[in-house]
């Protein structure tokens, strides 16, 4: 039996569902989500381990016009995923109309010369004349080597997308061990799951200013400690996220303490600060430090 493995890069707009589909085809959560755009800032691998082959889904940030160095980087992340892919999944919100956006990223498919699935996400919100629209509108944009609609919350055709990606797979070896579904260690999924309580907390400004740095990290056979820093850009924004007596952050602090709990089957302690970094999504230095931006090695 030959045994087939691959990257696959998933990238489309911010708030496609890209996250959302990575988590259901690996059946656990490995990228975190939420309603904010840009909620996903690295490239994360999500792996699938069969018999037969081995699936490697790349989530990359969302694409989008940036405002910060930041943005630049995220678009930079996603770019070179699209490049290095063995096959691209463009998730789509089946529910949006065609915007410059899209034509931005259709561009770089089509120059990229990789076979490219269109993912229709989000079908369940709507009608079967609208989906033969919307579908027709897109077979005429652009050759895809597949067209799937799908909805990645309901899960519905994920398993036969599946198998037809397998087929664009070449004959390649095992790149992960079996019980491995994520390239993300521990500390880095701990920093996403207290981040994503921020995302759902707090409104406006708040979400895109925030990184999380995991300090200090003890555990036992009962119980882990972790201490955490958010940082943020302003002291307005500091305010926001404490909130009146301390109540958002708490907010934050239990909700966060739960998912973990349940990710670990063990009691956390989870003790959360905040502090003001003033413009850190425009500096370099920054970016690096909070793991967003690789140091450059010398030539």
């Amino acid at each position: 039996m030959m045994y087939r493995s691959g990257f696959i890069s998933i990238i489309g707009r911010p708030n496609a569902g890209k996250s959302t589909l990575l988590n259901a085809i690996v059946n656990q959560k490995v990228a975190i989500t939420s309603n904010k755009p840009q909620t996903t800032r690295n490239n994360i691998s999500g792996i699938l381990t069969r018999e037969d082959a081995q699936f490697i889904f790349i989530d990359t940030p969302g694409i989008h016009k940036p405002k910060h160095e930041l943005g630049k980087t995220l678009n930079k992340n996603a770019y070179t995923a699209i490049a290095e892919a063995d096959v691209n999944f463009w998730m789509v919100d089946a529910t949006q109309s065609f915007g410059p956006g899209d034509e931005f990223i259709l561009e770089k498919i089509k120059t990229s010369h990789i076979p490219c699935f269109l993912i229709l996400n989000k079908i369940d919100l709507l009608g079967k004349e609208k989906l033969i629209k919307v579908l027709q509108e897109w077979k005429e944009r652009y050759a895809f080597a597949e067209i799937f609609p799908i909805s990645a919350l309901k899960k519905d055709n994920i398993d036969q997308l599946l198998e037809v990606t397998k087929g664009y797979l070449n004959e390649g070896p095992q790149y992960f061990p079996d019980d491995m579904i994520s390239d993300h260690g521990e500390q880095f999924q701990i920093a996403e799951i207290i981040r994503e309580k921020v995302l759902y907390k707090t409104e406006e400004e708040v979400p895109h200013s925030v990184a999380v740095v995991i300090e200090k990290k003890e555990e036992t056979d009962t119980k882990i400690f972790i201490r955490a820093l958010i940082v943020v850009e302003r002291t307005s924004q500091k305010s926001i996220l404490i909130g009146k007596q301390a109540e958002m952050i708490r907010k934050i602090r239990l909700a966060a303490q739960k998912e973990l709990k349940e990710k670990f089957q063990k009691r956390v302690e989870l003790e959360l600060y905040v502090r003001v970094e003033k413009n850190w999504r425009n500096r370099s230095s920054k970016l690096q430090q909070l793991g967003y931006l690789e140091l450059e090695e010398d030539e």
